[in-house]
């Protein structure tokens, strides 16, 4: 993606448009490119920090009571000037000295210790803080090499705890030091990041791969590996971390943390196994966070940071805060338990033995073997999840049906509500009923006493429930444009005298005719309505997956013994 603004007053125009949207917690260093918190604080250490924009909330929107007191800002990704630094420092002093707090990058450490000799020249006494969190920089023997990533913002938050409570500047100096030494982050990219103004981003990432080891200046990682799922990328961050994190009881903060394009949903998914591989180590997180706190622009990916407490860290981190990009309320620390979700309608089951269990299962073979193209389908005018939905559906279906094999009726209710539990949407409740009706139909028989005209019986209340509950009528590109032939077609077999499998599979067969002649209808139902003149040429997704699933039941009931 292009990233909106003129790279020549980029970090002008978004740093107006923070102070004005955020004015009511921050104020403008005058005549500089730099934010301090709204209201003066009583005298205290100020905690000054900063580096290039592009990562926000990092830096400037860290700035409120509890956190830091002052912000500077420079171009994106690189270093604000001596006097820019000089200038916020001055305004954010209040006569208990400066602790500056950056990340360990030559630029950065160049224009804030320049600064600070000024500031010293004139009675002002500084410390300096540089973060070197990122295991991928440096080696662990040499941490002064290391740079400053996400964990900037765990660094941060407990010097700036230490200030508002009252402590000097050597005793704030000190924790934050303690809290550098203890924080380790590793992060991956899927996708750089593009610069105010370019139309490409920095460097690419290839489809099926992934950078291990990135910076948060656009940088690509240090190393290239195939794409990970969420939970193999999770142990692959944790297998970084643990060798390099120091001694401690157990105690830990988590942060994992995106970097400008990540989903907060994707994240989730990967914290999971971050929790389960922490708490398998013997770590017990105190306080997690998962979000955006140190960002790199629009680049794809994540980070994951852990910092190990004492009882000081621990107190410090609780304490509260209040800015733009974070609050805390100051809640005590407490140990955090695993939530794990155990969804048994998609559980391993053995495999059935009955009739339904066979078609089903025949039916779940092709809908897997079609979900790439019915989601292909699906986006042509609507979300293009109809494959991944039918396929879900179809999994839990097939699970509830074997768990539930006392009677055809039992089983199709039970696969008919797991369907529409599973799948969700419109489709998954109209599939369910579909199932969950013929069910009903069927009820008291066995599979030896199903005859076509009690099938096709059965069919026949199972659309008329579906039409009740759709609204939809023929002709309108729904699934129903395939379903409706379906049941006439199996009507007029079961009044022509054919036997079950002959009768459904002809019955199939105009069904998938009748599925691919919906390319030339406009759709007048759901979201696909709005962008109906796209959809013209291709056939409905439902439709098309109703063909596939009675196709596949056909072929299984044909091999009956």
């Amino acid at each position: 993606m292009t990233v909106l603004g003129a790279a020549e007053t980029f970090k002008r125009d978004w740093l107006d448009g923070f102070v004005t949207a955020y004015g009511r917690s921050v104020r403008k260093v005058p005549d500089a490119y730099g934010v301090l918190r709204r209201e003066d604080s009583a005298p205290k250490v100020a905690v000054v920090i900063g580096g290039g924009c592009g990562h926000y909330p990092a830096f400037a929107g860290l700035v409120g009571p509890g956190l830091a007191d002052g912000a500077v800002v420079g171009d994106v990704f690189t270093s604000p000037s001596a006097e820019q630094v000089y200038r916020t420092a001055r305004a954010a002093e209040s006569g208990a000295g400066v602790l500056f707090g950056y990340g360990n990058y030559q630029g950065d450490v160049l224009h804030f210790g320049l600064a600070a000799r000024r500031l010293a020249a004139e009675g002002v006494e500084s410390r300096t803080i540089l973060v070197t969190d990122d295991i991928a920089s440096g080696p662990a023997d040499a941490p002064e090499k290391r740079r400053g990533v996400a964990g900037d913002f765990l660094v941060f938050k407990i010097a700036g705890a230490a200030a508002e409570r009252g402590d000097d500047l050597a005793a704030v100096h000190a924790v934050a030091e303690k809290a550098n030494a203890n924080t380790r982050t590793f992060g991956v990219a899927f996708g750089g990041c593009t610069l105010p103004g370019a139309s490409a981003p920095l460097f690419t990432v290839g489809e099926s791969e992934m950078e291990l080891g990135l910076g948060i200046h656009g940088e690509p990682g240090v190393r290239t590996v195939g794409r990970l799922s969420a939970r193999e990328l999770a142990d692959e961050l944790v297998d970084g971390l643990l060798p390099e994190l120091p001694a401690g009881d157990g105690r830990v903060v988590v942060l994992l943390n995106g970097l400008g394009r990540t989903k907060y949903e994707e994240m989730f998914v990967t914290y999971t196994r971050v929790h389960e591989r922490l708490a398998a180590a013997g770590l017990g997180p105190l306080h997690t966070e998962v979000g955006e706190f140190v960002t790199s622009l629009d680049m794809a990916g994540v980070s994951l940071s852990i910092l190990v407490l004492d009882d000081e860290l621990a107190e410090l981190y609780a304490a509260p805060c209040d800015t733009p990009g974070y609050r805390s309320t100051g809640a005590a620390l407490a140990q955090v338990p695993l939530e794990s979700t155990v969804d048994s309608l998609l559980a391993e089951t053995v495999p059935g033995q009955g009739i339904v269990d066979r078609a089903l299962t025949a039916a779940l073979h092709d809908i897997e073997a079609n979900e790439a193209e019915l989601g292909r389908l699906d986006a042509v005018a609507a979300d293009g999840d109809h494959g991944l939905g039918m396929t879900r559906g179809m999994r839990a279906a097939v699970a509830a049906a074997r768990r539930d094999e006392d009677s055809l009726s039992t089983a199709l209710l039970a696969a008919g509500t797991a369907f529409a539990d599973a799948a969700g949407g419109a489709s998954g409740a109209l599939y369910g009923v579909l199932l969950a009706e013929t069910g009903a139909g069927l009820r008291g028989l066995s599979g030896e006493e199903v005859t076509t005209e009690t099938l096709a019986s059965a069919v026949d209340g199972a659309v008329k429930a579906f039409v009740e509950l759709g609204k939809a009528e023929p002709g309108e590109k729904t699934m129903l444009d395939a379903i409706e032939p379906f049941r006439l077609a199996l009507r007029e077999q079961a009044e022509a005298g054919a036997d079950v499998p002959q009768a459904w599979q002809k019955a199939a067969q105009v069904a998938v005719s009748a599925a691919e002649a919906t390319a030339d209808l406009l759709p007048a139902k759901g979201r696909a309505a709005r962008l109906a003149k796209r959809s013209e040429g291709h056939p409905d997704p439902g439709a098309t997956s109703f063909a596939l699933l009675v196709t596949a039941v056909g072929q299984a009931l044909g091999k009956e013994d």
